[in-house]
């Protein structure tokens, strides 16, 4: 429709409809858009609803959304082809809901979809939006949902819109003019409101295990699938960090009120909170209004790969419904969301990945809700990939966090299977033997058992650089090997009793594939997660026969004498302790007064003899040390 200039309190009350009159301008087989997530103008929507059995073939554009009511019915009268829904959605499509719909999804990555509009690829006959009221100026905002609406306005032939008081004033690209709007429908009413999705234990491990990831400074994006207390524990301890997100949350206004997030370091729109849209409480709504922290931009501008990598240390933190052992992501609109971020999925995790220092990071719980469900599985099949395998960086699960980026199948494999629940790793090891990932040699025993010990995780700085201790993980074989391969001679024979000269694989692999009870390797190491240099090891393997677990170390050369395994020893103590061991031995040449010294340090009474010109050292969790400790032999 040509839209014609004019001063605009004059046209203002010309083009006042009902609702009924506004959707009665709609003619059949047109296309209509609908105002994405929170966003959607409910009143023009279920007039919408209640019209279109007089509307053949139209087809209704817009982002997945899951709520119940009006569109739900509209949606199941598709069966009658009155009616089409065009969801852009990037999910599989799986859950009964989405799938009897399945052939109207368009799969497309949310940054692209002005583009489709403005292009007119894909033209918008008729736009329905919700704005708020207009300032002294003529302009109305989008509020809570910019996104793609923006484009919708700018490239529909007919424009309606919904004008809501309680529709919050956005700063930013999201304000569209009286004269850019053919009519208008006055109408109150509460905006959609989503609770936060239910908490579970599994959700604030992942938080825990994903915390180190982010530094101070960092800018972050979360996506709506994550729980409030599950980033809360991720982020609550950072400082300075920036926000640039597709959806703004309660969590987040939580943290910019604890000072948690401040802007100040993000590098690109310093000093505001960036997103697309909103999706949360009545509360939230009014901390966007008019506040000038905040900006809401198009999701071509929010959602751009380019404009994500600019960020200082980026971080992209995305919940999945499912992944397999080579690294493919799936995705799908969750129950308790009510909306879908699956459309930014793929954007935010190839722009933190493109970003200096930057990081993407997929969270999925390693089961169903109900336990009865493997999420990591063979191989994703009858599913559709949202992320390939090769834009995959760091993983989570309540058993541990890897780094697939740049790894080898093989590797991927048991990174996947060692953060698994443990009661699936026997069936994934199989068929990872199955379809070549591994070796059919592969030993399945230890990294089918061990549940990941996050608490001993520790970072200590040493000269400046930060150093941290943790268990060892299966994927860390090849670094434990360089390691040995580093060590200078007379260091290998004090670890190793003789000369040696080659660190098989598989035999390296012990030290890595261990159930962290009964057997435990703890590692110091620096440099960014999954790709860390290893530069000390302590072990223990334990003697059945006795309840006693054999140690033994080693360090890089230029990391000896700062106390590394100090600390290793005592991590292993104290977890041979939690699971009920009996104590340590060591069995050490009597010239090592460096394993002596360390063993001596130890809050336990220190026992030693001579056997075949080797010193056993030995230390008894239930015996404290004596008042005055006896000497050793030299």
């Amino acid at each position: 429709m040509a839209r014609t200039t004019s001063h605009w309190p004059d046209s203002y009350p010309a083009k006042i409809k009902t609702a009924a009159q506004a959707i009665g301008l709609i003619k059949p087989a047109q296309r209509v858009f609908i105002g994405s997530s929170c966003g959607e103008p409910q009143h023009l929507v279920r007039e919408l609803a209640a019209q279109s059995g007089h509307l053949q073939d139209l087809e209704v554009v817009r982002i997945l959304s899951l709520e119940k009511d009006p569109l739900t019915l509209m949606t199941e009268r598709t069966e009658g082809q009155d009616l089409h829904i065009r969801s852009f959605y990037l999910g599989s499509a799986k859950p009964r809901r989405l799938s009897r719909s399945k052939r109207f999804i368009t799969p497309i990555n949310l940054s692209a979809v002005p583009r489709l509009f403005l292009s007119r690829r894909l033209p918008i006959n008729v736009a329905l939006v919700q704005v708020s009221p207009p300032d002294d100026f003529g302009w109305m905002s989008l509020g809570i949902s910019v996104d793609v609406t923006k484009a919708a306005v700018q490239s529909a032939d007919l424009v309606i819109a919904q004008v809501n008081p309680n529709m919050p004033r956005v700063l930013g690209r999201g304000f569209v003019h009286l004269n850019e709007v053919d009519y208008l429908v006055e109408h109150e009413e509460p905006l959609l409101t989503v609770g936060p999705p239910p908490e579970f234990e599994a959700a604030v491990r992942i938080g825990q295990l994903v915390s180190r990831l982010i530094e101070d400074g960092s800018t972050v994006q979360i996506s709506l699938g994550a729980t409030h207390n599950s980033f809360m524990t991720a982020v609550a301890d950072k400082n300075d960090l920036g926000v640039h997100t597709q959806f703004l949350s309660d969590a987040i206004m939580s943290l910019y009120s604890m000072g948690v997030i401040t802007n100040r370091r993000k590098g690109l729109n310093a000093g505001k909170l960036i997103a697309s849209g909103a999706v949360g409480s009545n509360e939230l709504y009014g901390f966007l209004h008019d506040n000038p922290a905040i900006e809401f931009h198009p999701s071509d501008y929010v959602n751009n790969p380019a404009v994500i990598a600019q960020h200082h240390k980026m971080v992209s933190l995305n919940v999945v419904m499912g992944m397999d052992l080579t690294g493919q992501v799936a995705a799908d609109a969750l129950p308790y969301n009510h909306f879908t971020g699956v459309n930014g999925l793929m954007d935010f995790t190839r722009g933190a990945g493109m970003a200096p220092d930057g990081k993407s990071v997929l969270m999925i719980p390693s089961t169903t809700l109900d336990g009865r469900s493997s999420r990591i599985l063979p191989i994703l099949e009858s599913t559709a990939v949202v992320v390939p395998r090769g834009d995959v960086h760091y993983v989570a699960t309540e058993y541990g966090l890897v780094n697939l980026f740049g790894k080898s199948l093989e590797e991927r494999a048991l990174a996947m299977i060692s953060i698994a629940h443990p009661d699936f790793r026997d069936h994934l090891l199989e068929r990872a033997k199955d379809f070549g990932l591994l070796s059919k040699k592969r030993a399945s025993h230890e990294i089918t058992s061990g549940v990941y010990p996050l608490h001993l995780e520790e970072t200590r700085t040493y000269d400046g650089v930060e150093v941290l201790f943790r268990p060892a993980k299966p994927v860390d074989t090849r670094q434990i090997q360089e390691h040995f391969y580093h060590l200078e001679e007379q260091d290998v024979v004090k670890r190793f009793f003789q000369k040696k000269t080659r660190f098989v694989q598989d035999e390296v692999a012990d030290f890595c594939e261990v159930d962290y009870v009964h057997d435990l390797s703890v590692v110091a190491v620096v440099g960014e997660a999954g790709y860390e240099e290893v530069i000390a090891v302590g072990t223990y393997f334990l003697d059945h026969s006795t309840n006693l677990a054999e140690t033994a170390f080693s360090v890089a050369k230029e990391w000896q004498g700062k106390g590394l395994s100090t600390v290793i020893l005592a991590k292993l103590a104290q977890n041979a302790r939690e699971h009920g061991l009996a104590g340590l031995f060591a069995l050490v040449s009597p010239a090592n007064l460096g394993m002596i010294k360390l063993f001596q340090k130890l809050p336990y009474r220190l026992m030693s003899r001579l056997e075949e010109n080797q010193l056993a050292l030995t230390v008894r969790f239930d015996q404290p040390p004596e008042p005055e400790a006896a000497g050793v032999p030299a």
